[in-house]
């Protein structure tokens, strides 16, 4: 449909029905010197012949326009689509203008210069100058009204970035400081603290360490992989402590990927979110894997489901999808069989 075009952004229809057959009447008289009051007075074929060549520029500067956005449909290609658009739309209104213009002549639609002696040049000319100016004035609408729609889709994604950032932060926070976790933690710590002193003040430093990453990444929207996989480890090192012998964490990522990015406390909730919907026991020791493969960050466990009332919300995982798409064009990637729970996250270029 004319007016569902997404890559025109809005209806304009209305816009078209009414500039085009304005332009019309502006035309003759601004460049040509035809009147309304005055002789020599606008005639209807002459309006006639301007609004044939002004609806065939209009329409194929318009087609011009979504061909080009849909060669080049990222914001950050805006110059080259640009040059490119303009330079297909100048050839195409200069050669649409001279066509059309002899054809006219042909059928009888004279467009000529009402002061005698005739001027073929000064035609021509104020001919290409008003093709030239209708084709401006299509560009000057249609993208001022892109930019706006862009600016206003740019700011709106950043809000929502902040928010699902927000999200994720309470999520994660909430996860560690609920009572459940904080109970554990402490059982986990009063049990250790006779046993092996030193265990136990490891145990509060790796404790205080998750704390003080979950405050210091509030406001930022990816952080390094190696500050995540060092605050993962301290998670992990919490978890193991409870769990002992019961729970397998490998975390095996190369030193070269250590420099690229990702959003803070992804990790972290996809391990959480193993521990709470998986059995970790000795009969069934959970085991999770964490390395990368084909520029992603994997984080895979066996599957042994816990018999849970209620079924998963899938919230964390809402949560990273919803933050990668407004910082990569790569998906998040979910899999599940009958043994094993992957989900695979895109590493972030600097």
């Amino acid at each position: 449909m004319w007016h569902t075009n997404r890559k025109i952004g809005f209806d304009d229809r209305i816009v078209t029905i009414i500039l085009v057959p304005l332009a019309s009447l502006i035309i003759p008289v601004i460049f040509f010197g035809w009147g309304f009051t005055r002789p020599p007075y606008l005639t209807w074929m002459v309006y006639t012949s301007t609004f044939i060549v002004t609806a065939a520029i209009w329409l194929g500067n318009r087609f011009i326009l979504i061909w080009a956005r849909g060669r080049y449909p990222a914001f950050s290609d805006t110059r080259k689509r640009l040059w490119v658009q303009s330079t297909v739309m100048l050839i195409y209104t200069i050669i649409t203008n001279n066509v059309l213009g002899y054809l006219l002549d042909i059928c009888g639609l004279k467009h000529e210069h009402p002061y005698p002696p005739f001027d073929l040049r000064f035609v021509v000319t104020n001919s290409n100058a008003a093709a030239i100016f209708c084709s401006l004035t299509v560009v000057a609408i249609y993208e001022s009204i892109y930019f706006k729609r862009e600016l206003e889709k740019s700011v709106k994604e950043r809000e929502m970035l902040k928010r699902e950032s927000l999200y994720a932060q309470l999520d994660a926070l909430k996860t560690q400081v609920n009572p459940h976790f904080l109970f554990n933690n402490l059982n986990t710590l009063v049990s250790i603290i006779p046993e092996d002193p030193k265990r136990a003040v490891d145990f509060v430093q790796q404790m205080s360490k998750v704390y003080r990453h979950i405050l210091e990444v509030k406001d930022e929207h990816s952080i390094p992989l190696k500050e995540e996989l060092d605050v993962l480890k301290a998670y992990a090192f919490l978890l193991k402590t409870r769990f002992g012998d019961n729970l397998e964490i490998t975390i095996n990522v190369p030193e070269e990927k250590l420099n690229r990015k990702i959003i803070p406390l992804s990790l972290q909730i996809l391990m959480e979110n193993a521990i709470k919907h998986n059995i970790v026991s000795s009969e069934k020791p959970l085991r999770i894997d964490v390395f990368a493969e084909n520029g992603q960050l994997v984080v895979s466990n066996n599957l042994q489901k816990k018999n849970q009332l209620n079924e998963s919300t899938g919230i964390g995982l809402d949560n990273i999808r919803n933050r990668y798409k407004l910082l990569s064009e790569r998906k998040v990637e979910v899999e599940e069989n009958g043994s094993s729970f992957t989900v695979s996250i895109p590493l972030i270029e600097y």
